[in-house]
């Protein structure tokens, strides 16, 4: 199973207890040579509330290295 659907199947909203979520990878350029050239190095899961869109975001490089991706998806998610 991805990240994005254990995000999706463990998401409650911070702000309004909301159970949907959409989830989706974004990629951003960072500083210096890659903004210039615009090279989007940075990858991010976006979370967005489907009710208040309130959005977080998480690294999927720190995710997907954990040994225990369901454990660090408690942590974030209760």
């Amino acid at each position: 199973m991805t990240i994005e659907h254990e995000i999706a199947n463990r998401y409650s909203c911070a702000k309004c207890q909301n159970r949907e979520v959409y989830v989706k990878r974004i990629a951003a350029t960072g500083t210096g040579l890659s903004r210039i050239f615009d090279i989007e190095h940075n990858v991010f899961i976006a979370c967005s509330c489907t009710k208040c869109s309130y959005t977080e975001f998480y690294n999927p490089e720190i995710l997907e290295g954990k040994d225990n991706l369901g454990a660090a998806l408690d942590l974030l998610f209760g």
